[in-house]
């Protein structure tokens, strides 16, 4: 083994010095509490509607102001966004509180061409938070970047993307102690819709819930676990660089391959079983590409070739990425969250059912056995059954394609006894717009199985008590 991974740079290091313990910035704890006043005094669009309020909002505001200002210094790299802030911040309390507006300070904050390790950023924006919170109030942050080097020669010779940003949360309001692990620029009040250059996910919080839901069910289960398998469910830090080659393959996938429609379907109001599909498709493209990853390390050492560190780790990592895909689907995807139109639920639902059909998965003897060498083709074939799908739905009308969608669907899993869908949908609706196909679905159109209905009564108080989690309680 020649080499292994070097420390960053000497001005890096003085960037990850000045951001040190800053959770603890008697600044920081004073932007903390004045942002979860004023959340208290907003209202579901951001607004602070109360002219009683105003005053008290107003000051709360000045307070997050002055101490964005007080902390900026320790983030130079994020200066032209910790200037913007402040005017954001005192333009909409001058304005009288209405619905927020922070289009200057987001067009500013460009964290993506930053992607160092232990790197840190001051965030600080009114949005929701996708599975925290609806609302969307002022949130206040302060997160850690992840980039081991493995994956940052990944992208850079296998798997471009360079809008991809990975982070730990350290210090958060409300609307992140919460289920939440993304921080996207479209969930921030802004008045314009302008040309996004980055999307976060928090790969700590991932795996820490990966490795407590999955730890948990293999005793349940009496799950037979691997080595490295078990090596990966005990060390946080592992586990999240598992997570950023996942995610960084995942995300790139949505924009990639024969697609019938807008991959990020924001804009499109369709079946939630569709939804399923598409993030189950980049999924499992990850695996594949898991799978390759890992087989090319391989072949390198079967051919005596001397690997840096960064190398042996990639393919470790991808070994990792492979377990990851399958469990943290067929456990938690499939009991967390509420069975209305839960999309990540009814692919994990998916996923389990057709690598037991293809005897991958066996649940003989109150026992869970996984074949893990044949997993590898069996969960391929469903990528490419669904890539197949896309591929030949190019040709169709788009309610032909969620017909064909749901077919594939119910080819593994046993619709509601009472679904329409099943049934046959009535002319009047085939011979309707779109919405009347939607509108047709149940809220729980594939319901769970026996074996995932009593699986959840003993792991769901598991998944619930991930709520907020971070790294450093995983």
């Amino acid at each position: 083994m020649r080499g292994t991974t070097p420390g960053p740079e000497p001005e890096v290091r003085d960037l990850l010095a000045l951001a040190r313990d800053v959770e603890h910035d008697p600044a920081w704890l004073e932007l903390k509490a004045a942002a979860g006043a004023l959340q208290e005094l907003q209202d579901k669009d951001g607004s602070v509607p109360a002219p009683a309020d105003h005053a008290r909002a107003a000051a709360l505001v000045e307070t997050v102001a002055l101490a964005v200002e007080r902390l900026a210094p320790r983030f130079p790299h994020d200066g032209e966004y910790l200037a913007a802030l402040p005017a954001d911040l005192r333009r909409w309390s001058a304005e009288g509180l209405g619905v927020p507006d922070f289009l200057d300070s987001l067009v500013a904050f460009a964290p993506a061409p930053l992607r160092v390790d232990g790197l840190r950023h001051l965030v600080v924006f009114p949005m929701v938070t996708q599975n925290g919170s609806p609302d969307r109030h002022l949130e206040a942050l302060i997160v850690e970047g992840i980039w081991p080097e493995s994956v940052a020669e990944l992208e850079a010779s296998h798997y471009d993307n360079a809008l991809f940003v990975s982070l730990r949360l350290v210090d958060f309001t409300a609307g992140y102690a919460t289920n939440s692990a993304v921080l996207f620029p479209e969930t921030v009040a802004m008045r314009e819709i302008p040309q996004f250059t980055w999307g976060a996910i928090f790969q700590d919080r991932e795996a820490a819930r990966f490795r407590r839901v999955v730890t948990a069910a293999a005793e349940i289960t009496r799950l037979d676990v691997p080595d490295d398998l078990a090596i990966l469910l005990a060390d946080q830090h592992e586990a999240e660089h598992v997570f950023v080659m996942w995610d960084l393959i995942h995300d790139r996938t949505h924009m990639r391959g024969d697609l019938p429609f807008d991959p990020f379907m924001i804009k499109q109001r369709m079946p939630y079983f569709l939804y399923s599909l598409e993030e189950l498709r980049c999924d499992l493209t990850a695996f594949r590409e898991a799978v390759a990853i890992e087989e090319r390390v391989q072949a390198r050492l079967v051919a005596g070739e001397d690997l840096t560190e960064v190398e042996l780790c990639a393919g470790r990592h991808a070994r990792g990425v492979q377990y990851a895909v399958v469990l943290d689907r067929i456990f938690r995807f499939a009991l967390t969250g509420s069975r209305v139109r839960n999309y990540d639920g009814l692919g994990g639902q998916l996923l389990f059912a057709w690598l037991h059909q293809r005897h991958v998965v066996e649940w003989t003897d109150v026992t869970l056995r996984i074949d893990w060498q044949d997993a590898r083709d069996a969960v391929i074939a469903l990528g490419d059954a669904i890539e197949e799908l896309y591929w030949t739905s190019i040709d169709r009308p788009k309610v032909v394609h969620w017909l064909a969608a749901y077919d594939l669907v119910r080819g593994v899993l046993a619709p509601h006894p009472a679904s329409v869908w099943a049934a046959g949908l009535p002319r009047e609706v085939l011979a309707g717009p779109p919405k009347g196909y939607t509108d047709a679905v149940l809220d729980d159109e594939f319901p769970l199985s026996m074996f995932h209905e009593a699986l959840g009564r003993k792991l769901r108080p598991v998944i619930d008590a991930c709520v907020g989690i971070t790294g450093t309680d995983g």
